[in-house]
């Protein structure tokens, strides 16, 4: 019997996350490191129970983050934020295990607090000033960058109450960008990875991408421990997590013709349900789709918003599009979903899962009331 899926739906498929929280327990037990799934990149929090069972915890960049990952896991998030504000603060110290500063005036406001707690473990961000990220929208070590602290800035011993140090220079790259990160980092702070208890590598590994080299990164991880055997080593992926994992269902509601394109009007946007595509930018795979004239049809994916710029072009199709067509965006659960909008008040997708069965299950559906209670 087919699979029924309403339309617009992300859908997560069970087999495929498994995969992916495997292999990164093996990674993680075999490096000796702890791998967290960040929030920012994966929040399907209806899996949360599950990655509890394969990965290290989560980490949250806000209070909400942080109280979903405290309230649906179960357990204390590793914080980072870009500045605290003091009503922010008093409630991250309740669900927070560590907590990362973006500068020495943060830190100097909070110390005092922090010091109250001493098992809360503290951490400065440092900006190591390289980066191979090419997307600067996406780069934390681009020049006058607001993340981190300079490495001229940093004191040359650890201020009293700080016991790690928190970088994040990586975007779905590999083990040999980090192994060309962690020369820098080794060369500019070894002095102070000496004094500290834990070093968090942030996030932007691809580790379950086809082809990313697991054992080199292992044998990475392994080495940098060696050299330093004191510290515990963090990796918190969020696109590693999700990747790969499910999709995104749409529907042509029509298909229009102006100046020799043609259009295919979807359910779904791009400026609301899939942003990144248009800030990265990066072209999202269309499962059966080809590149423009590749097959004999090709048509530009038009969004649902009034946004002008909300399309997507060009793909080619072996039969004609017409309304009531479904078509399946790929590898849509990492990312995407957490940057979703309610813009326009377009019908935001339904989020639904295939389990290891192959039954779907709808686990929710965005209706009205939340569009409204957004707004006043």
């Amino acid at each position: 019997m087919p699979i029924i899926i309403p339309s617009p739906c992300f859908v997560i498929e069970e087999s495929k996350f498994l995969d992916n929280l495997r292999l990164l327990k093996k990674v993680r037990e075999e490096a000796g490191v702890d791998i967290l799934v960040a929030l920012k990149g994966m929040s399907f929090w209806h899996y949360f129970p599950l990655m509890k069972q394969y990965l290290s915890g989560a980490c949250a960049s806000s209070v909400n983050e942080a109280r979903l990952i405290f309230e649906e896991m179960g357990i204390k998030s590793h914080t980072y934020a870009p500045a605290y504000s003091e009503a922010d603060f008093e409630q991250l110290i309740a669900m927070s295990q560590t907590i990362s500063f973006n500068s020495l005036n943060q830190w100097g406001k909070y110390a005092p607090q922090m010091l109250q707690h001493p098992e809360i473990h503290a951490g400065l961000r440092i900006n190591p000033g390289y980066s191979e990220i090419e997307t600067d929208i996406y780069n934390p070590a681009v020049p006058g960058s607001r993340l981190g602290i300079p490495l001229e800035q940093m004191p040359k011993t650890l201020p009293e109450g700080i016991t790690g140090l928190h970088f994040h220079v990586m975007c779905e790259q590999d083990s040999f960008v980090l192994e060309r990160v962690l020369k820098v980092v080794d060369a500019e702070l070894s002095h102070l990875l000496q004094q500290a208890q834990w070093l968090n590598m942030g996030g932007g590994h691809h580790i379950t991408r086809a082809d990313y080299d697991v054992k080199h990164l292992i044998a990475l991880l392994k080495d940098f421990r060696s050299r330093y055997p004191h510290l515990k080593i963090i990796l918190e992926p969020g696109e590693a997590v999700g990747w790969q994992t499910g999709f995104l269902l749409a529907t042509v509601l029509d298909v229009v013709e102006s100046g020799g394109i043609r259009t295919a009007i979807l359910d779904v946007s791009f400026s609301a349900h899939m942003p990144d595509t248009l800030e990265m930018p990066y072209k999202p795979t269309i499962r059966g789709a080809g590149e423009p004239n590749e097959f004999a049809f090709t048509y530009r994916m038009g969004g649902s918003t009034c946004l002008a710029g909300d399309f997507m072009g060009d793909y080619s199709f072996q039969n004609e599009l017409k309304a009531g067509d479904h078509l399946i965006f790929e590898d849509m659960i990492h990312y995407t979903m957490v940057k979703t909008t309610l813009f326009n008040g377009v019908r935001h997708p339904h989020i639904g899962k295939i389990d290891t069965t192959g039954h779907f299950t709808l686990l929710r559906s965005v209706g009205y009331e939340e569009y409204k209670n957004r707004l006043s």
